[in-house]
């Protein structure tokens, strides 16, 4: 079964995305800094067992829309373009699936939405409820005289210039520091704080690549932010307060439908949100199983492809 590119309208402007085989829809949703790409494993695994398989470049990445002003990556503006690909495609329903970024838009639009997305997996980052602390407030008071990650994006241009300089390098690694076989050792500092002065990189390890990235692989991602820049990509950083502002309305508010959880041991998002984790029975009342995969890092469905691939058909079965 050959994937097939599409642009699909959309009320905010247009998506790109990968589709394969027929059957029910299931609306993959990557993350930071990512594309479609990112579920190439999952595709043709999901096709062959009978489902409409979905990958989308998110707003900002790839060949999908990009616009200018920081406030059109809000939350809100993602649902928006999911609910919208749904239309596109001619469906009524769908299952959606979310890593990294991907997952919290995935749960807010199951969220928002539950006439249409009838359920949803989350891959490495837990469902976490809007609560009562503005986002960047909270923010800036962990790290102590260094800066946390999400802080040091807020300001739009100054990631960009790190990034951009060598968008290839920079983007490998990342996807190294986070990788479960190539993530440095906890003594030689947290890859998601910034000493002052300083870079992201700085804490980058060697340029060894992970075992689930090819340099062709590489070559996939970098090229496309080579094309497009960063700046998309970060502007949904730059929105978590205005989310929190939107979503005021759902404080607290479970996501109820149907779901799943997958997470890697070590990942950052599993280890620093064990608390979210444990939550998942009041805040994801419809869990139907949790898992976390044994010496995995952040990139969980491309670092266990076979492994995900499994749990996610076992669950949508």
């Amino acid at each position: 079964m050959d994937a097939k590119h599409r642009l699909v309208e959309v009320p905010g402007g247009r998506i790109h995305l990968v589709e394969q085989g027929t059957g029910p829809l299931v609306l993959m949703v990557h993350g930071f800094p990512e594309s479609w790409y990112s579920w190439r494993h999952q595709l043709p695994a999901l096709a062959a067992a009978g489902f409409r398989a979905v990958a989308i470049d998110v707003r900002g990445y790839g060949r999908s829309s990009k616009p200018h002003e920081v406030e059109a990556y809000r939350m809100l503006a993602h649902v928006a373009d999911n609910v919208g690909v749904v239309h596109a495609l001619g469906e009524e329903t769908a299952t959606i699936v979310g890593h990294d970024w991907g997952s919290p838009i995935a749960a807010n639009t199951a969220l928002l939405r539950p006439d249409i997305f009838t359920a949803v997996a989350l891959v490495s980052v837990p469902y976490t409820p809007r609560n009562g602390y503005r986002p960047t407030d909270a923010f800036a008071q962990v790290g102590g005289a260094e800066e946390f990650y999400v802080s040091y994006f807020q300001t739009p241009g100054r990631a960009e210039a790190e990034i951009e300089a060598d968008v290839r390098a920079w983007l490998g690694g990342f996807y190294a520091g986070l990788s479960g076989d190539t993530m440095p050792p906890a003594d030689q500092g947290s890859l998601f704080f910034v000493p002052a002065g300083g870079k992201l990189s700085g804490r980058f390890p060697g340029d060894a690549l992970p075992g689930w990235l090819t340099e062709t692989d590489l070559d996939v991602y970098a090229d496309e932010f080579e094309r497009t820049g960063l700046a998309g990509a970060l502007n949904r950083y730059r929105n978590v307060d205005r989310d929190w502002e939107d979503l005021a309305a759902w404080d607290g508010a479970p996501v109820t439908q149907r779901s799943l959880f997958i997470g890697g041991e070590l990942d950052a998002s599993t280890t620093w949100m064990a608390d979210a984790i444990a939550a998942h029975p009041a805040t994801l009342p419809g869990l139907v199983s949790s898992h976390i995969l044994e010496g995995c890092g952040h990139w969980v469905q491309q670092e266990r492809a076979d492994e995900v691939n499994r749990l996610l058909l076992d669950w949508l079965g």
